[in-house]
């Protein structure tokens, strides 16, 4: 992956949410409603761009030093974000590690003028998300992993769709849900209801337009809930094979 392919456009994303879901794209009002339900917290705005301009005004002033900010400031989100896509702990941590390492390489050729206009959190998590898409394109050429890892705290069977995967610890069966999504499902609804991105900054990291964005997430918290809605196989019953990473049917 170039440099190039891992920056941010130099147009700053509009308003989260602006406009209707795009329902001809399959996203239901019920969907839609589900995915505003991430509530628009202008005090948490604020705290992110407060976080992001600091972390920029550090990387102007020393950029190793900044570096090591950026790194306190979004490692969790990162991590976080990585666990949901690739549902391993060990993958995750291998993930983050090549993101930053990235991260780090692409800012040694950035001007003053260029590292200004970043927006970290954005910037970072297209970056993860383009390493994600590489390895999965590697893993096609692998011999399948084994079974996802358990986790210690599983899905509440009454829990929605948008909580289970807004909590930070992975369980199996949520990963073995979200493995079965479309990649940019997968990716649309982890970006959204982890990392907590607003539905532009997703088109932007997604490289898609936001109405396709906004789809994508729709699209993907119906399918989850169709998902465990099915019935569970009963005693004796043979488990349904785990897709692969790409996300579509064999």
């Amino acid at each position: 992956m170039t440099v190039t392919d891992e920056e941010l456009p130099r147009t700053r994303p509009g308003p989260a949410d602006d406009g209707p879901a795009d329902d001809r794209d399959g996203g239901g009002p019920q969907d839609a409603a589900a995915m505003d339900a991430v509530p628009a917290d202008q005090a948490a705005a604020d705290e992110a761009a407060e976080a992001a301009a600091r972390v920029v005004a550090a990387l102007s002033r020393d950029l190793d030093a900044g570096f090591e900010a950026m790194y306190e400031a979004y490692r969790g989100a990162v991590f976080s974000t990585a666990l949901r896509l690739c549902g391993r702990w060990a993958e995750a941590e291998d993930l983050s590690a090549e993101a930053f390492l990235r991260a780090y390489r692409a800012l040694c050729g950035y001007g003053p003028a260029r590292i200004e206009e970043l927006r970290p959190r954005a910037w970072l998590l297209t970056i993860l998300t383009n390493v994600w898409r590489n390895a999965v394109r590697s893993a096609v050429r692998r011999p399948p992993p084994g079974p996802l890892e358990d986790a210690p705290d599983p899905p509440d069977p009454g829990e929605g769709v948008e909580d289970a995967a807004a909590r930070h610890e992975t369980g199996r069966e949520l990963a073995a849900l979200l493995s079965e999504l479309p990649q940019a499902q997968r990716a649309a609804v982890v970006l959204r209801h982890v990392a907590g991105l607003p539905v532009a900054e997703i088109a932007v990291v997604l490289g898609v337009p936001e109405g396709t964005a906004k789809s994508h997430v729709s699209r993907g918290l119906s399918r989850l809930r169709a998902l465990r809605a099915r019935p569970r196989p009963g005693p004796g019953d043979t488990e349904p094979q785990h897709l692969d990473q790409r996300g579509g049917t064999p």
